[in-house]
Formats: C-alpha cells, sequence, structure tokens
C-alpha cells in the first residue's frame, strides 16, 4: 500500500494547531497572534519580529501579545503567504522576491542596481510615496493580506568555491537565485545559468554541485551556514535583498480601530528601525566570516554588472507593470 502523504498546506495547518497547544499562557494577554518567517534567529527577520513584538505589547498595554516562528517552522516564505491569505497565520515578514508568487509585480524589487547605495536604500524605504505605493501594488493585485511596512537585509552578492571579481567570471555559471521574471532576465545578461529552488534545498544543491554558485545577503549566508559549501563570499551588490510585513485581512478586520492603530504603528517602528539594525548586522557578520577564514571578495568591479543591467531596468519595470513602473520612478527620485 503506497504511503499516505500530508499535503504541505496541511501539514503547515496542523503545524499551526500544534504551536497553538505550546503557546504561552493565553491568561496573560487578551489576544496572542503567529508571526511567522523563514530565517532563523539572529538574522534581520527576526530583529523586526522583535521590534514589532515589543511595540505591540508596549501600545496595547500587554492586552496584545506576538508568538514567533522563526526557521520554516511553518513553511517556507511560500507556504505562508498562503497561510497568510487564507487567515491561518496573522503577521509574517518575507522577501520581495518571494511576494512576486502573489503579485509578480513585486518584483521590481529586484531588479539589479535599482538602488544606488546603501543610504539610498535606507531612505527608498523609509519614504511615504514608496511604502504607499507598495501597498497600493499589494492591494490591487492580492486578495486576504495588507502591506503594514517596509524592511530590509541589505543587498544580495554572490557566493561560490570561484572568485567572482568582474561580471566576465560570471560566463556558464550555473547559479540558484530567486524564482522572479527580473532575475530570469537578468542573470543570463552576465552570461550566468538560472537554478531555481526552495531556499531551504540550497545547502545541498550547493554541497552535491547541483548549483555552482547562490546569492544572497551576508548575515542570511552565516546563519545558514552556507559558507561550509561555498566559501568564497564576492561582494557584487548587484540587488537589495528587501522585504515585506504582512497582516492578513481576516486578522485586521478583527481588529478595533485602535488596535489597528497599534498594529499599525508597531509596523512603521518595524519600517523605521529594522534597515539600520540589519545593515549594521550585515557588517558583523561580514567580520565573523573573515575571522572563520571565509574569503572576502571586496573589490567586486561591479561596473561591468551595473553596464550590463542598465538597460533592463525600464524594460522590466514596464513589462512588470504600472506599478512597478511608479515604484522605480518613485524610488529613483529618492535623494
Amino acid at each position: 500500500m503506497p504511503a499516505f502523504r500530508v499535503p504541505k498546506l496541511l501539514f503547515a495547518g496542523l503545524a499551526l494547531a500544534a504551536a497553538g497547544l505550546f503557546a504561552s499562557d493565553p491568561a496573560s494577554a487578551e489576544r496572542r497572534f503567529r508571526f511567522a518567517y523563514d530565517q532563523p534567529r539572529n538574522t534581520g527577520y527576526n530583529i523586526a519580529g522583535d521590534l514589532f513584538t515589543a511595540k505591540l505589547k508596549e501600545l496595547s498595554k500587554g492586552t496584545l501579545d506576538v508568538d514567533q516562528y522563526p526557521g520554516a517552522q511553518l513553511g517556507q516564505e511560500p507556504q505562508v503567504l498562503q497561510l497568510l491569505k487564507s487567515g491561518d497565520l496573522d503577521f509574517s515578514i518575507t522577501s520581495s522576491a518571494n511576494t512576486a508568487t502573489l503579485s509578480p509585480q513585486a518584483g521590481v524589487f529586484s531588479l539589479h542596481f535599482l538602488f544606488r547605495s546603501e543610504d539610498h536604500l535606507v531612505k527608498s524605504l523609509a519614504d511615504p510615496a514608496v511604502v504607499k505605493a507598495v501597498r497600493e501594488m499589494i492591494d490591487d493585485t492580492v486578495q486576504g493580506v495588507h502591506v503594514l511596512a517596509l524592511g530590509t537585509l541589505g543587498f544580495r552578492h554572490i557566493y561560490s568555491k570561484k572568485e567572482i571579481r568582474k561580471v566576465e567570471d560570471m560566463k556558464g555559471l550555473k547559479i540558484r537565485v530567486q524564482a522572479t521574471a527580473t532575475e530570469d532576465a537578468t542573470f543570463p545578461i552576465y552570461g550566468a545559468q538560472t537554478v531555481h529552488m526552495p531556499f531551504g534545498s540550497v545547502y545541498t544543491s550547493l554541497q552535491t554541485g547541483v548549483v555552482e554558485a547562490a546569492e544572497n545577503g551576508v548575515n542570511v549566508f552565516l546563519a545558514n551556514k552556507h559558507y561550509e559549501v561555498a566559501p568564497v563570499l564576492s561582494m557584487t551588490e548587484h540587488e537589495a535583498n528587501n522585504s515585506l510585513v504582512w497582516v492578513s485581512d481576516k486578522t485586521w478586520k478583527s481588529l478595533t480601530a485602535e488596535q489597528q492603530g497599534w498594529v499599525q504603528a508597531a509596523a512603521d517602528e518595524v519600517g523605521k528601525i529594522e534597515p539600520g539594525k540589519a545593515l549594521e548586522l550585515e557588517r558583523q557578520s561580514q567580520t565573523k566570516l573573515a575571522s572563520i577564514g571565509v574569503k572576502i571578495v571586496s573589490d567586486v568591479d561591479k561596473s561591468g554588472f551595473a553596464k550590463a543591467a542598465e538597460p533592463l531596468l525600464g524594460k522590466l519595470a514596464k513589462d512588470l507593470g504600472p506599478h512597478a513602473e511608479k515604484i522605480v520612478k518613485l524610488v529613483q527620485a529618492v535623494k
């Protein structure tokens, strides 16, 4: 008899129900919420979770509290987004790239060299017009969820067993990338071959040679120990590692107007503080990696990458849709 297999979403739902059995004493708060993310603690995601939790508890005087579920306990980001849509999860923070599985126009934040520097990145994510445009994009294209705030894990870089010092070093490289149209259009311009897979499969795929390289933020590279199988980190800074803080529509509608104000204020705290703390964590992580022997290639010639990607910026934004085009223009206008 064939083995019975539990569907992924059903498994995640069972995990949610089981998690509720072990939550903190419900008498300590009027309501408790679940906040899930797929990165482990000691990452920018848990910075966001901690900021949100502390501020919401403070504003509500302890009547609203949050249980965090890091490390993909409730599923990888695509599954978490579906749980949010169905109302089986209250809050989350996910990458803008995985958001493209719900709203393809969210791939706008995966455009290469859209952000000119760390300072430009932080200012853009805090810009009210940019935040408003992202919220409108999601409200117009996705049902069941809302965006509360924007965050970032800094810039993404390429890691492998080889050094990447210039765009020519990418030729023929088989690299795992996020599953967005922007990635699939851009990396081949550099001469690379793109491969898609869930984040949780990256370590083994690098180890076995299914892929030769991957790309992500410095802290993510460290926290997930990808340096064990790809010990060379080339600081390409090719795109931002941006994220969105979510609330399910079901949860939002269950709140009073006053409670909604507390939730939004807690999310605003994330948008204001998390980017700076995440960037500092990136710097600390780079120092840690160097101390354990990881090769850091800090003098990458990014000019060839930027030159190759520049013609795609406007074209890809237009292909994605009007919301994406608007966001690009707003980001470029931030000084």
